[in-house]
């Protein structure tokens, strides 16, 4: 699936003040996806222990059930294009709500390990799609002028869905009285943690009932006269709409589609550039900045923290997420892409190096130190508030940006899948290499952080202020 992101011409009309809060409207209800993309990813952090317990099993079986979400985000992404350019947008979001709800009733009431599994897969179907289909609908629907403030929308839904998962499981934790196994209405309190996801993915399929189809989309069936409907909505009645129309057919027609052998050349299978690419999507995940979401109440428990606690540090991690997000999206187009990589890659490395150093200490009591427990804590939060401002944003952007065009969503997709495999090794991984050694465990990710500064330096250049089609 692909989507016109062109610049406005000289003289062109964008919507007006009185269509822009309908337009608003229409990214929030589709920036919902990402929202259920980040609670779903993160609520398993809240059920972790109490899976372990439930079930008996050791790290290694225990970190499979947690990453195979992973193998249907995958799939998810891969062919959420493809049913939304044969059946639609706004159809794609209705399945993608679907099994949203059936993986949180599912994964609530688990009779074996196994099926709890299979709606792990279900819900991570439904994040990939949602990761491809939120931020193509916001482009295809916005209006130029307003095209990069309304899709950043899916970023800020992510967090935020990331930081109101662990309040809510921090919340049923106490009301189970501090057990992750305690009864709560009939059920285990982490069951109830997986349910509560399906209040938002029924708003979700409800809200995709309010919003109009993609233009581009219903162009593309021969629905001309809905998509005229649907652009005077976004972008008002003073444009002419049969110039825009037919410069949006103008624009599918000469779309050259990218296939994977547009990828192939250079000396190592692939094109320099799309390696690249890749090293950034693998640098991303690489640093472990998914055990601080998917780990992190097991990971303050594991030297000495309460649950109740671990929890709520849970929770201000996520909120020290969305602040680095938000200075993200100020000051990428100000400073640049590259200048921030860099500047997240040294953070992350202190406050990484200062983890491993904490955790290197052995536990007193069944605790950190006292002073090595603070420093652990607060790297902790220095370490997701500068890959937040930094890596978290930036890595999409140049992966948005940094292909020619006649490569582009092919070698996005490929990046894209690279990413997720990173992020199911480290996920995969973490439990393991905690048991073995948690101090050298975040020794690596200290070292593949460091790593990044040199790779940045070498190999990536600014897209800061250059049109898509200076990318060659």
């Amino acid at each position: 699936m692909t989507s016109t992101a062109q610049a406005p011409r000289p003289g062109a009309k964008t919507a007006h003040p009185e269509h822009l809060g309908h337009v608003i409207f229409i990214a929030a209800a589709a920036a919902m996806g990402g929202f259920l993309f980040g609670y779903d990813s993160a609520v398993i952090n809240g059920a972790v222990e109490a899976i372990r317990s439930r079930y008996d099993i050791g790290s290694a079986t225990l970190a499979q059930v947690i990453a195979i979400a992973l193998i249907g985000c995958a799939i998810g992404a891969a062919t959420a294009g493809r049913i939304a350019d044969r059946i639609g947008r706004i159809r794609c979001m209705q399945i993608s709500a679907v099994l949203f709800t059936v993986s949180a009733v599912g994964s609530a009431l688990p009779f074996a390990l196994w099926d709890l599994a299979f709606w792990r897969i279900i819900g991570g179907f439904a994040i990939g799609m949602a990761s491809v289909i939120g931020p193509a609908y916001i482009a295809e629907v916005s209006p130029a002028a307003y095209r990069g403030r309304l899709g950043s929308f899916q970023q800020a839904a992510i967090v935020i869905g990331i930081a109101i998962s662990q309040l809510v499981n921090w919340g049923i934790l106490n009301a189970a009285g501090g057990d992750q196994r305690g009864k709560l209405m009939g059920l285990e309190a982490w069951q109830v943690m997986l349910g509560v996801m399906v209040v938002p993915a029924v708003l979700y399929g409800l809200l995709s009932f309010a919003i109009p189809e993609s233009p581009r989309f219903l162009i593309s069936v021969g629905k001309g006269d809905r998509a005229r409907e649907v652009l005077k909505e976004v972008e008002g009645d003073r444009i002419d709409l049969t110039a825009r129309v037919a410069e949006i057919e103008h624009a599918m027609k000469s779309e050259h589609k990218s296939t994977f052998k547009d990828l192939l050349g250079g000396s190592f299978f692939f094109k320099p550039i799309v390696w690249v690419g890749i090293g950034l999507s693998v640098f991303q995940q690489f640093v472990g900045i998914n055990v601080a979401f998917y780990y992190s109440s097991t990971l303050w428990q594991s030297v000495g923290v309460d649950p109740s606690q671990s929890f709520f540090y849970s929770f201000t991690t996520s909120i020290i997420n969305i602040i680095g997000t938000v200075i993200a999206m100020i000051f990428v187009d100000r400073i640049g892409r590259r200048p921030l990589a860099l500047i997240g890659s040294v953070g992350m490395a202190i406050g990484l190096a200062l983890e491993a150093w904490a955790f290197s200490y052995d536990l007193v009591d069944g605790k950190l130190p006292a002073t090595q427990g603070w420093v652990a804590l607060i790297a902790a939060h220095v370490f997701v508030l500068f890959f937040a401002l930094s890596w978290g944003v930036v890595v999409w952007v140049f992966l948005g940006e940094m292909f020619p065009n006649r490569i582009r969503a092919a070698a996005l997709g490929v990046a894209a899948s690279a990413q997720w495999i990173a992020n199911w090794a480290i996920t995969a991984s973490f439990p393991s290499l905690a048991d073995w050694n948690l101090s050298a465990t975040y020794v690596i990710y200290t070292i593949f952080a460091a790593l990044s500064i040199p790779f940045v330096l070498k190999y990536v250049k600014e897209t800061k202020g250059k049109t898509l089609e200076e990318m060659g």
